[in-house]
C-alpha cells in the first residue's frame, strides 16, 4: 500500500490506484488456478493505470499465451504487455539481483531533482528495467536516461502513458 505522500503525487485517481491493486491480486489468483503454469513458471503481474505488465519466465510459448489468457479474464484491464521470457524460471540469485537493480534505479530517480520519482513504477526482470507511469515525454526521457546509467541494467523498456 502506498503512503499518503505517494498518493498526493500519483497522477492516477484514488479509484484507479485501488483498481490496480485489485487487478494484481486477481491476476495472481487466476495464475494460481492453473497448477502446471504456476508450478513451472515465475510470473509477476504488475498493474499501473489498468495496464498490466507480465514479467518473468515460462517454459514454453503455450504457457506464455495461457498466462496472458488468464489475465485477459479480468475486467477493467485496458492493455496487457506480455514480457514473459520463454526460459527456465529465474534463480533466487537472479531475482535478488533484479531487486537490487530496481532499488538502485528508484534511488537514482529519487535523487534526481528534475524527476518526481513517485510517479514512476520500476520493475526489473532478468536485468531488464520496465518503467511505467503517467508522465510527460520529457519526464519519460529523463527517467529512461537515469535508469540506463544504473549499473546492472541490461536494457530499459518504456511502458509509459503520456499526458
Amino acid at each position: 500500500m502506498a503512503t499518503g505522500a505517494t498518493m498526493v503525487h500519483d497522477r492516477r485517481t484514488a479509484g484507479t490506484f485501488v483498481d490496480d491493486q485489485v487487478i494484481e491480486l486477481k491476476a495472481l489468483n487466476n495464475l494460481r488456478t492453473d497448477e502446471d503454469l504456476w508450478r513451472q513458471s515465475h510470473i509477476s503481474p504488475i498493474s499501473f493505470n489498468n495496464i498490466v505488465l507480465l514479467a518473468g519466465e515460462v517454459p514454453n510459448d503455450f504457457l506464455r499465451e495461457r498466462a496472458e489468457g488468464l489475465i485477459k479474464q479480468i475486467s477493467d484491464i485496458r492493455h496487457i504487455y506480455n514480457e514473459l521470457a520463454v526460459s527456465a524460471p529465474s534463480s533466487a540469485l537472479s531475482r535478488t539481483s533484479d531487486s537490487w537493480v530496481t532499488g538502485k534505479v528508484k534511488a537514482s530517480l529519487a535523487t534526481d531533482k528534475s524527476i518526481d520519482a513517485t510517479r514512476i513504477k520500476v520493475v526489473t526482470a532478468r536485468g531488464i528495467v520496465y518503467l511505467m507511469g503517467l508522465v510527460t515525454r520529457q519526464e519519460a526521457d529523463l527517467a529512461t536516461e537515469v535508469a540506463r546509467r544504473v549499473g546492472g541494467v541490461q536494457r530499459v523498456i518504456k511502458l509509459f502513458e503520456y499526458i
